[in-house]
């Protein structure tokens, strides 16, 4: 496991691209706000292949989980739970885990129904959708709106290993739980 070190947002992305790590432990307050820790986390998830683990001092689950979500991120750790740092690292490397499911599960609840079977289907799972193509497609811009997504490629990326883990309801739905 290779693991590099950005002491600022300007450079996390660029030695992200660089070095092309396999995890970023990103601190949320990464240079001015909690943004920014977000955003750079983001690009490079979007950017790379490494996975993102969230470093906090914020103690609100609200907040660390919309971080998560915002930045698709694998996991979290609080800083004062440090010993958990290690273990978090780990097991993020090793697979996916259960905050990564969690994270993915809080990132999937803005789609209706009818777009998560029109996601199942655009991460490449056999299922009859019973709308016209032009809903489908409409079905499609929405779901990369609401994810903030620019394309399918983008999609298949960040969510291709993670949503195929997920359990579903009814195996012959085409959708996950609410």
């Amino acid at each position: 496991m290779y693991v590099p070190c950005a002491a600022a947002k300007k450079g996390a992305l660029p030695a992200a691209l660089t070095d092309s790590p396999d995890l970023v432990l990103m601190d949320l307050n990464l240079e001015s706000t909690w943004m920014d820790g977000v955003e750079t986390a983001r690009a490079i998830r979007i950017e790379t292949n490494a996975r993102i683990i969230i470093l906090t001092s914020f103690d609100q689950p609200e907040i660390i989980l919309d971080a998560c979500r915002r930045a698709f991120a694998s996991g979290y750790v609080l800083k004062n739970q440090f010993s958990m740092l290690i273990p978090t690292i780990r097991t993020t490397y090793s697979g996916i885990t259960p905050q990564a499911l969690l994270i993915c599960s809080l990132i999937l609840e803005v789609l209706s129904p009818a777009e998560r079977a029109v996601l199942d289907q655009m991460l490449g799972r056999e299922i009859t959708l019973h709308s016209k193509n032009k809903t489908i497609a409409n079905q499609q811009s929405n779901i990369l709106r609401k994810l903030e997504l620019s394309g399918k490629l983008e999609l298949c990326h960040i969510f291709s290993a993670y949503y195929t883990s997920l359990p579903r309801e009814n195996e012959n739905s085409g959708t996950l739980p609410h």
